[in-house]
C-alpha cells in the first residue's frame, strides 16, 4: 500500500478509541447515520480494538478524506423518487459531487428504474445502486440521508412531506405543490422537522439571473414598476379511449394522491395539461420567474395582494379531453403598486423575464441565458463566465451546503411556497374569470369560491 494512500495508526488502543470517537471510524453523536451507513457495531468495533493492541493499523487514504478523496463518514447519501426524464437530466449534477453518493432510485415504472439504476451504476462502476418500485421503501433505509425528487408535479409536496417524517433533507423539482394550502403544509412539515429542502428553482444559483438581480438591487434601471414574463403556449390532448395499463407500470402508485382514473395513454404522456397532475405551462415554468420576482422585490416572505386574467383560451372540450389554458395573459399586483404579468403564448424558446423601470430595462433570455438591456452601458458591468440555468451544480452545491450547516437553502420552502402561490393565485383567477384580491398573511382570498380552490384531499392512503 502507497505511503501517499494511506495512514498508520498507531496500535495503542486509546488511540483507537480516540480515532473512533473524532469520526476516523465513525463519528459519535455528530450522526447516527453515519455509523449505520458504514456498518460498525459496538462488537465489531471492540473486537477490532483487541486486533489492533496486537498489530498496527493500516487504513486506505479513500476512508480519511486523503488525496481528494471523501471519507464514508463525511459522503451525504442520497436516494431518488421519480427517475423519469427530468430526473435523468440532473442527476449528472448531484453525482458530479465527490461527497454525494447515490444509493437508491425508485420508480413506478419499471423502464424508468432500470435506465436510473444503469446509469448510477455507470458511475460509480458497480452493480450496488438498489431499486424501489414503491419510495417508502426507500424511504425506510436508514443510510439515506437525503433524496432528489423528480416526480411529476402531482407527487412533489406528498412525496416531500414524506421524506421530512423519514428524516430526510430533499431537493424537489417545481413546482413544490399543486394547491396553495399543499405548499403551506408542506412548510409547516419542514419547519416542524428541521428538514433542509431546496427547491428546484435553481435560477438563483445563475450568473445570468444573479447579475439581473444586482443591477435591479443597484439602481441601474431606476424604479422597478413592472416584472414581465413569458412562457410557452400550452398544448392539447385530443379524447382517448382508455387501454390497459402497459406491463411492468404500477399505475395506481404512478397516481398517487390524485383522483383514480382509468389508464388513458395521452393523458398520462401529457400530465401537465389537466388538472389534478398538472396546472398548465404559466404554473409549472411560471413559478421560475414568480420566485425570481420576489426574490428581486425582496418579498420573499410575501406577495401580491391583487391577481387578474385576460384573454385565455381554453381548449375546446369537444375536440380535447385537455383542460389547461392554451394561452392567455396573468396578472398581479403588490401593494406597493409593483405589477407582475405572465404571458403563456409563443414556442418554448421565447421564454424570457425582464425587470422595467422608470430608467430602464434588463432582461434574461431563458433559451440562450443572454443578458439585454436599456441602457446597454449596463451590461459592460456583467463579468464573462458561469453556466447556464441547465446546469444545476451550484444549486445542488447551496443544498450540500445547507445540509452541513444546517441552514436554510437559497430556496427553501417558504421561498418556494410564496413563489407557487402566486402562479396558482392566478391559475384560480382564470378559472372564476374574475379579479381576486388575496391577503398574503391569512392566505385567503375575499371570496368564498376561491377559497374553496385553496385545497384538495388526496386520495388514500396519501395523506401526511
Amino acid at each position: 500500500m502507497n505511503s501517499q494512500d494511506s495512514l498508520y495508526i498507531s496500535s495503542r488502543p486509546e488511540t483507537i478509541s480516540a480515532g473512533y470517537e473524532m469520526g476516523i471510524v465513525t463519528t459519535s453523536e455528530s450522526s447516527m447515520k453515519t455509523t449505520h451507513r458504514i456498518g460498525h457495531t459496538r462488537r465489531q468495533f471492540l473486537q477490532r480494538t483487541a486486533l489492533a493492541m496486537a498489530a498496527p493499523m493500516i487504513v486506505p487514504g479513500a476512508v480519511l478524506g486523503l488525496n481528494g478523496a471523501v471519507a464514508p463518514g463525511n459522503r451525504i447519501v442520497f436516494g431518488g423518487i421519480g427517475m423519469g426524464n427530468r430526473a435523468r437530466h440532473i442527476l449528472p449534477n448531484f453525482l458530479s459531487f465527490k461527497e454525494i453518493h447515490f444509493a437508491a432510485v425508485s420508480d413506478s415504472r419499471a423502464d424508468r428504474l432500470r435506465g436510473a439504476k444503469e446509469m448510477v451504476d455507470a458511475h460509480y462502476r458497480n452493480q450496488d445502486c438498489a431499486t424501489f418500485a414503491d419510495f417508502r421503501d426507500l424511504l425506510a433505509r436508514k443510510d439515506i440521508d437525503a433524496v432528489l425528487i423528480a416526480t411529476g408535479n402531482r407527487w412533489h409536496a406528498t412525496a416531500s412531506m414524506f421524506a421530512a417524517h423519514a428524516g430526510k433533507d430533499i431537493y424537489c423539482e417545481k413546482p413544490i405543490s399543486l394547491t396553495i394550502q399543499e405548499g403551506r403544509n408542506l412548510v409547516e412539515t419542514c419547519r416542524r422537522l428541521g428538514t433542509i429542502y431546496q427547491a428546484g428553482t435553481q435560477r438563483r444559483s445563475t450568473a445570468s439571473y444573479r447579475f439581473a438581480r444586482d443591477m435591479v438591487l443597484q439602481g441601474k434601471i431606476g424604479r422597478v414598476h413592472t416584472v414581465e414574463s413569458q412562457v410557452w403556449e400550452g398544448g392539447t390532448v385530443p379524447h382517448q379511449k382508455p387501454t390497459p395499463v402497459p406491463a411492468g407500470w404500477d399505475y395506481d402508485q404512478w397516481l398517487g394522491p390524485v383522483q383514480w382514473r382509468p389508464f388513458v395513454q395521452a393523458r398520462v404522456d401529457n400530465w401537465t395539461c389537466f388538472w389534478d397532475t398538472g396546472e398548465g405551462m404559466h404554473t409549472d415554468m411560471g413559478t421560475h420567474y414568480t420566485d425570481q420576482m420576489q426574490w428581486v422585490l425582496d418579498t420573499d416572505q410575501t406577495g401580491p395582494v391583487e391577481f387578474e386574467t385576460s384573454d385565455v383560451v381554453w381548449p375546446d372540450p369537444v375536440k380535447f379531453m385537455s383542460e389547461t389554458a392554451i394561452s392567455g395573459t396573468f396578472r398581479c399586483r403588490y401593494a406597493n403598486g409593483i405589477n407582475g404579468v405572465i404571458y403563456q403564448r409563443g414556442a418554448f424558446k421565447d421564454r424570457y423575464i425582464k425587470y422595467i423601470g422608470d430608467e430602464g430595462w434588463i432582461q434574461v433570455d431563458d433559451e440562450t441565458d443572454v443578458v439585454t438591456a436599456h441602457p446597454k452601458s449596463i451590461l459592460s458591468l456583467k463579468t464573462t463566465g458561469g453556466v447556464s440555468w441547465a446546469n444545476a451544480s451550484g444549486h445542488v452545491g447551496n443544498l450540500l451546503d445547507s445540509i452541513r450547516s444546517r441552514q436554510p437553502t437559497l430556496c427553501h420552502p417558504e421561498v418556494a411556497h410564496r413563489a407557487q402561490t402566486i402562479v396558482e393565485s392566478m391559475t384560480i383567477s382564470a378559472r372564476l374569470n374574475r379579479k381576486l384580491k388575496w391577503d398574503p398573511m391569512l392566505e385567503q382570498f375575499n371570496e368564498e369560491a376561491a377559497n374553496r380552490m385553496l385545497w384538495r384531499e388526496p386520495r388514500a392512503p396519501w395523506s401526511v
